[in-house]
């Protein structure tokens, strides 16, 4: 998501632009409709004990989606900075976890990315998948690298179907397209 990088900053975890972690920002418009969840714990309690991740699968990230970048990585112009890309595909795509990890956040609740999907790897990696149209996977699940985590689609501040997708170390936001192997690799 695009941020301008001297405007106040707003209270969210992971995936800020350029920031470190904060509270996650609450949004009071009852207007804003919960993710669409598949599956049968779509209810499931907030209140979920997260595991460790497991260890990573590859030396690169695989890429979540295939599909053409649209908005690259880092500043833009009129002071904005996107901490990821944005990787156009059609509506209900898979969306795939790009490596190993825990589903540490799913949710809404972040102003501009729709539907959001954090997952934690190991060696203090964290991904970020934002606009889904519909989440997969539950807080607090394990995941395989290659696992349908989400579908595509053009929630939050986007209109047309497309993956914004962050890769961090620790609270540091790092472009993508260096850590992830040939898009061909990607299922």
């Amino acid at each position: 998501m695009l941020k301008r990088r001297n405007s106040p900053p707003r209270a969210t975890p992971g995936p800020n632009v350029g920031s470190p972690p904060r509270k996650p920002e609450r949004i009071a418009d009852p207007g804003i409709a919960a993710p669409r969840i598949a599956g049968p714990d779509a209810s499931a309690p907030r209140s979920v004990a997260i595991p460790q991740p497991p260890p990573r699968e590859g030396g690169k990230f695989l890429w979540p989606v295939k599909g053409k970048i649209v908005l690259g990585f880092g500043p833009k112009a009129g002071g904005l900075h996107n901490d990821g890309i944005n990787i156009a595909a059609d509506r209900g795509t898979p969306v795939r976890a790009a490596e190993n990890g825990v589903v540490v956040y799913i949710g809404n609740q972040l102003r501009g990315f729709g539907n959001l999907l954090l997952i934690k790897h190991s060696g203090g990696w964290m991904t970020a998948y934002a606009h889904a149209d519909t989440l997969l996977v539950r807080r607090g699940q394990t995941v395989r690298r290659g696992e349908a985590v989400a579908r595509v689609g053009s929630t939050g501040s986007v209109t047309q179907p497309q993956l914004h997708f962050e890769v961090r170390k620790g609270t540091r936001a790092v472009d993508p397209t260096r850590l992830l192997a040939p898009q061909a690799a990607a299922g």
